[in-house]
């Protein structure tokens, strides 16, 4: 098995002409799945279609036979830790972004809590810079909601979102102040961005290392009960509904969130949306006893109650996306006791299999899946992609469904290797990845 990468040009070659063929094309939001061809020109989708090519294909046009697998639209990951700047040893927007590109993602979303702490323009316009020079996907920065992560004082979210940032938030840490978070979430309707939670109250969760309840008292550590989750999560609902700001939910994890989650988007609530991490619906807190510090997260795996109320959140779309939280973590600093292990997995190379495995055991259709992984993750963010339509950018995924293999952490892209996925048997993985028209990544059988 052989894996090449390629760094994008960014439209260097714009009159290039790229034939998929032999294609099960999907477009998740319209309901397209058919057997097909697309053609690009340059960084875009020219054309698509049943009929595209009946009659073969022009001269001068690159030939790719997709050996009737999916193309779908690029994949998007909302939520990834890059470390870059500040901790670069655990992972860059290199290292992160080829993970990423292995993995099926032509679009992250980079969350601020580097150091320091992304909530100046400068720092959005770093990010930027950093990523045209060496990033193999698109990367959108959030910005911080409060500076220096303090939850004190407001950034200066006009002028950030100006720079480029999608979304503003302190994640790793919660905006505890129910008065700056209600700011926040003022200022979001005017600029149309979301203000995305870490939703976690700290007196609730101090000194918890994993989920409250029958595993943490077996193993005699600390515990962190979902009321740490759901209390949040309630009061900005109440927040969003007073402000008419997006509000959006990282990583949740819990039953009780969800059902708030569930009843306010009932109610017509301005807007909310939330996303779910794979971990979340594949292992429970049981998994700690096996992986131990590799299975440390914030929030923590939880108990089989919330797993399968996450699943039931994405299959009625109370969940709108799936996320990653790639948490690259180096050795030293998962190694260690469970009480002093860091927080976090790295996601992006086992995205697609584990969200696969929800159509795979038929608990939701495949557009459904990956929906949630491209036109519905855009949308939350406001970035023009995810769909297959003409003139839109060229970002495209080729999914082999049927692709058996073993996760293997120590042979990921990423710098860091810490996953509880290890051995893990999967089924599904991303065999071309394709950026603005420009195969990144090509896995060869």
């Amino acid at each position: 098995m052989k894996q090449h990468f390629t760094l994008p040009t960014h439209g260097a070659d714009a009159d290039r002409k790229v034939a998929y063929i032999n294609a099960r094309l999907i477009d998740p939001e319209s309901g397209l799945d058919v057997k097909g061809a697309l053609l690009t020109i340059g960084s875009q989708i020219a054309d698509f279609g049943a009929g595209l090519f009946k009659d073969g294909t022009p001269e001068g046009v690159e030939i790719v036979d997709c050996g009737g697998h999916v193309l779908s639209p690029g994949l998007l990951d909302i939520q990834v830790h890059f470390r870059e700047p500040g901790q670069e040893y655990k992972e860059t927007i290199a290292s992160g972004s080829k993970s990423a590109a292995a993995g099926g993602v032509t679009t992250v979303a980079t969350m601020p809590n580097t150091k320091p702490p992304i909530d100046d323009i400068s720092l959005v316009a770093f990010i930027h810079r950093r990523a045209r020079e060496t990033a193999y996907v698109n990367v959108r920065p959030y910005a911080c909601i409060t500076k220096g992560m303090k939850g004190e004082e407001i950034t200066e979210m006009g002028l950030l979102k100006e720079a480029g940032a999608v979304g503003f938030t302190d994640d790793g840490l919660p905006v505890m102040n129910a008065g700056v978070m209600r700011r926040a979430l003022a200022y979001s309707k005017q600029l149309g961005v979301p203000v995305a939670q870490h939703a976690e109250d700290l007196h609730l969760s101090a000194g918890g290392c994993m989920n409250e309840g029958r595993i943490s008292a077996l193993l005699g550590v600390a515990g962190v009960p979902n009321a740490a989750e759901s209390v949040i999560v309630e009061r900005d609902i109440l927040l969003a509904e007073l402000t008419g700001g997006h509000y959006h939910v990282l990583h949740i994890s819990t039953h009780e969130a969800i059902d708030a989650v569930r009843r306010a988007k009932k109610r017509g609530i301005a807007r909310i949306t939330a996303e779910a991490a794979p971990h979340h619906f594949t292992l429970t807190d049981e998994a700690v006893l096996e992986y131990r510090t590799f299975s440390k997260m914030n929030p923590p795996l939880r108990a089989e109650i919330d797993r399968q109320a996450v699943v039931a959140g994405l299959q009625d779309g109370t969940i709108d996306a799936i996320a990653t939280d790639h948490a690259p973590h180096d050795q030293e600093s998962k190694r260690v006791p469970l009480s002093s292990a860091a927080f976090g997995i790295v996601g992006l190379e086992t995205m697609l299999p584990l969200s696969l495995g929800l159509y795979q055991q038929g608990l939701m259709p495949l557009r459904e899946v990956l929906g949630a992984m491209t036109h519905k993750a855009a949308d939350i963010i406001g970035v023009a992609a995810g769909r297959l339509k003409k003139g839109a950018r060229a970002d495209l995924t080729l999914i082999d469904l049927a692709r058996e293999w073993t996760v293997m952490p120590d042979e990921f892209f990423s710098k860091s290797k810490n996953s509880p996925y290890d051995n893990w048997h999967a089924k599904g993985r991303a065999i071309r990845t394709v950026v603005g028209g420009e195969a990144v990544y090509v896995l060869e059988s």
